[in-house]
């Protein structure tokens, strides 16, 4: 490798770390201005913009959906002759770890509950009695519709187009090549390359950083709760401390031997937390409130995708849904180049089948396990979930929720571990990513430099820790929080690009195998 290909590109790399690193130092001399400044301009953001949330993401769905059941589905990335480098179940174990993060253990339970109980208004202009059987059909079907197919057919979109970009079309390994359709090679020249990935970039590293600013509190608030280890500056940086070190090593192993163990690893804790609920749940009720759900979240699919709000109402639906799709636009681009690096050798229709079918099908199957055992606990007053989020936040519902099941005193350290390995693959897969875009000709078969992936996962780590520590516990990364949301914003326009650019790529121009 020479030197030449390893330069970095500095008008990425600079823009960005001085972005977040700045972003980090307001939110810690007055977390309460950074925080206002960010909320706002997403507020603005949503009620501006939300209905084109909800048009690009159903308009992504759809691309997504044609291009696996159609011929396309056969086109193989990297050309007739590619041979895939991973088998199916570690394919498939890398790319859903590396774009869950924590979100399905924090909102397994806590979601369907505040939704079941209206705990912040959501129901409130939907015409579904709170508490109710309906209610409870409602709650699950919700969480179906944030957190399958439409969110993982922003991911997949991106993830093709960079992948076929690179592969198929031999153009470079960034999200700028995803354009080239639209604009022509033009794209490629100028300012336009550092603009589009810096964006991108910003996007997902200030993500970051706020995903595990709210994991440290989230694990602290439960080693409190759960053992009376009152939380504070030592435990936050010792929480901070053990998960920075787990996926800056394991990004630094690379992939084959950092991502892949850890998300093989934590794939196989997923699967046997999900039987131990089936089995010491109530397994009856799960079923048939999942499968009623499912009739339910189909039957208002397209009222759900094309609701701004005036529908539903600003609290569920800005609050929730519009929220969460800024998110995973936010992270969409970045995500994408990672699952097209380890997309190699593989068929449209087999990626799509890996990284929008399968991990759409994981949540709904965890939802609905996870939903239905905590609405029916809260039915028959097993426990009292929406008494302990109103009184304590959501965080606590989490661990009261696995404080009652059989076991529990098993169960929540297996928990609070798999949080910490599940953020590391998230953070591991998108650190390697960040060091790739801000590294000149990236390859996809080649790690970045050393010191770049450890730089941003150690300056991740910190920018956490110190929101957390000096800005006001779990409330201390809001700020960068909002911020990592309203860079959902910026990133909207790259991927309606994004969207339009793969109807052309694969419904108007030529198609080459």
């Amino acid at each position: 490798m020479s030197v030449e290909t390893k330069k970095i590109r500095k008008g990425v790399f600079w823009p960005s770390f001085l972005v977040v690193g700045g972003a980090a130092l307001v939110g810690i001399v007055d977390n309460k201005l950074l925080t206002d400044v960010a909320m706002n301009s997403f507020l603005w953001s949503l009620r501006t913009f939300g209905w084109l949330y909800q048009v690009i993401a159903i308009i992504a769905l759809v691309v997504v959906a044609i291009v696996t059941f159609s011929k396309f589905g056969s086109i193989r990335l990297g050309g007739k002759d590619a041979k895939p480098k991973y088998p199916f179940m570690a394919w498939f174990a890398m790319a859903l770890q590396g774009g869950i993060a924590t979100g399905v253990i924090t909102y397994g339970a806590n979601e369907p509950i505040i939704y079941f109980g209206n705990i912040y208004g959501e129901m409130a202009q939907t015409g579904v009695a709170p508490g109710t059987p309906l209610a409870a059909i409602y709650a699950i079907a919700r969480c179906f519709y944030n957190w399958s197919f439409i969110p993982y057919a922003m991911y997949s979109l991106c993830g093709l187009l960079v992948a076929y970009m690179y592969f198929n079309k031999k153009k470079a390994l960034s999200v700028t090549s995803t354009l080239i359709p639209l604009f022509g090679e033009k794209i490629t020249k100028g300012i336009w390359p550092n603009v589009i990935d810096t964006l991108s970039l910003l996007a997902i590293a200030l993500g970051l950083a706020s995903s595990l600013g709210a994991g440290i509190a989230l694990v602290a608030s439960g080693l409190e709760l759960s053992y009376g280890i009152k939380q504070g500056t030592v435990i936050w940086l010792a929480l901070a401390v053990v998960t920075t070190a787990t996926f800056t090593i394991a990004s630094a192993l690379g992939v084959d031997k950092g991502i892949r163990w850890l998300a093989i690893f934590n794939s196989k804790i997923f699967y046997c937390i999900l039987l131990f609920l089936v089995v010491v749940g109530p397994t009856l009720y799960i079923c048939r409130n999942s499968v009623a759900s499912l009739a339910y979240w189909l039957q208002n699919f397209w009222l759900w995708g094309l609701d701004p709000g005036d529908i539903g109402g600003e609290a569920l639906v800005m609050w929730w849904t519009l929220y969460d799709w800024a998110i995973w636009i936010a992270y969409a681009p970045l995500i994408g180049i990672f699952l097209a690096m380890i997309a190699y050798g593989r068929t449209i229709r087999e990626f799509m089948i890996i990284n929008w079918i399968l991990p759409s099908v994981f949540g709904l199957v965890w939802f609905g396990i996870w939903g239905s055992t905590a609405i029916e606990w809260q039915m028959k007053g097993v426990v009292d979930l929406i008494a302990t989020i109103k009184a304590s936040g959501a965080v606590a519902g989490l661990w009261a929720f696995l404080a009652n099941l059989p076991l529990g005193f098993i169960l929540i350290p297996v928990v609070m571990i798999t949080l910490i390995i599940s953020f590391s693959t998230a953070a591991d897969a998108m650190t390697t990513t960040i060091a790739s875009i801000c590294t000149k000709n990236s390859k996809h078969d080649e790690e970045p430099p050393l010191w770049q992936k450890c730089l941003w996962g150690i300056s991740i780590g910190a920018i956490s820790f110190f929101m957390v520590a000096y800005a006001g516990g779990a409330q201390g990364v809001d700020g960068v929080k909002f911020l990592a949301a309203a860079g959902g914003f910026m990133v909207l326009f790259i991927f309606v690009l994004q969207v339009i650019s793969a109807i052309k790529v694969f419904f108007i121009d030529k198609v080459e195998e």
